[in-house]
């Protein structure tokens, strides 16, 4: 090449940039490689696991790995695991269920840190109470609402640990669709009806969270768990599980990539603005073809072994030094494979 032309800013770029040298005639560790580390993690990191129904993952396999995951809320002692998980024990770093919107958090931190708990938003149904906010972790319900609000109490007392010991909150991002309460302005985990209550004496209206208000949100967690704790941070991941279903009146495809992009679009500008918020690509690994993927059940939505398997990896190849997979727990009693617990997949039964 002529010295007469400028040399190109592309020509010293490391093989990591381009498409070919990085994925097309990439190996086995090119989703491993997809992660550079903002700040370090190790085993011994007191983390708090939160978010969509994929967070469980991560919380299941560093659990199994010995690592230093928040648990605040345990299970009653000799509970089987598969009935510990049904009721919410074990699933996350607090029994606070599947959070689908980081709004449901950041509200729910908020509530754990006020002087004063607001009365909790209790759903009925064939004559049991449930607790609106985590109405999956007492699946038969409760027998009254003073139980409900008993165990709400109980709860946020947990949640208020859980944020004390960490250093670390994992935070997965599942969906920007949400149902608000109407009567309180609390948003829902589901909408009325779908597990417990109904629309005429629970009313709730349907938001669709756009980039800004996700942005804020994101934000504003940080702004809560850093006054907890100045030297927290962040570890953020989207969820690459797609919508079961969308309330926008479109395709629940279009719907699905609008509500990813924004996502995702919103955990870039937490990572360029903070240094102490960082990105890990699951939904990248899960989803891209080019990394053997997409990685996906028979359904098309749940994750598969192999691509869970793929994002820890990935994962423990960044913080893990070397610290090979969990293998998939065992139901003792029935033999089966551990399942993600995901109130969204319910919408399915009301597909007509």
């Amino acid at each position: 090449m002529s010295s007469d032309i400028p040399a190109s800013p592309y020509a010293d770029l490391p093989a990591a940039a381009f498409w070919r040298s990085a994925v097309v005639e990439g190996d086995a560790t090119a989703a491993a490689a997809l992660h550079r580390p903002r700040f370090a993690l190790t085993s011994d990191t007191p983390i708090l696991t939160a978010g969509s129904c994929f967070a469980q993952h991560i919380h299941r396999h560093l659990t199994a790995l010995g690592w230093a995951v928040v648990n605040a809320e345990p299970g009653p002692d000799m509970l089987p695991p598969r009935v510990a998980q049904r009721y919410g024990y074990g699933v996350y770093s607090a029994r606070y269920g599947n959070v689908y919107t980081v709004r449901q958090w950041v509200e729910l931190i908020e509530e754990a840190m006020a002087p004063t708990s607001p009365a909790p938003i209790i759903w009925q149904h064939a004559g049991r109470y449930y607790d609106a906010l985590r109405p999956g972790v007492e699946p038969e319900g409760l027998d009254s609402a003073a139980e409900v609000a008993q165990s709400r109490a109980a709860h946020l007392s947990a949640l208020r640990t859980a944020l004390a010991e960490a250093a670390c909150v994992v935070f997965t991002l599942g969906l920007t669709e949400s149902w608000v309460d109407t009567a309180t302005g609390r948003t829902l985990p589901t909408a009325p009806g779908t597990l417990a209550g109904d629309m005429a004496r629970n009313p709730a209206h349907f938001v669709n969270l756009g980039y800004e208000d996700v942005l804020a949100d994101l934000n504003r967690m940080r702004q809560l768990v850093r006054a907890i704790n100045p030297d927290m941070t962040l570890l953020l991941t989207v969820s690459p599980v797609p919508l079961t279903a969308t309330a926008t009146g479109g395709h629940v495809v279009q719907a699905s990539t609008l509500s990813k992009a924004i996502l995702r679009a919103a955990c870039d500008a937490m990572q360029r603005a903070h240094a102490d918020v960082d990105y890990f690509p699951s939904y990248e690994i899960i989803t891209t073809p080019a990394l053997g993927g997409p990685f996906f059940a028979r359904n098309l939505r749940s994750p598969s072994d192999a691509g869970v398997a793929r994002v820890m990896q990935a994962f423990l190849h960044s913080y893990g030094a070397g610290q090979a997979v969990a293998p998939v727990p065992r139901d003792t009693d029935t033999g089966s494979d551990w399942d993600a617990v995901c109130e969204e997949m319910l919408l399915d039964a009301f597909a007509r």
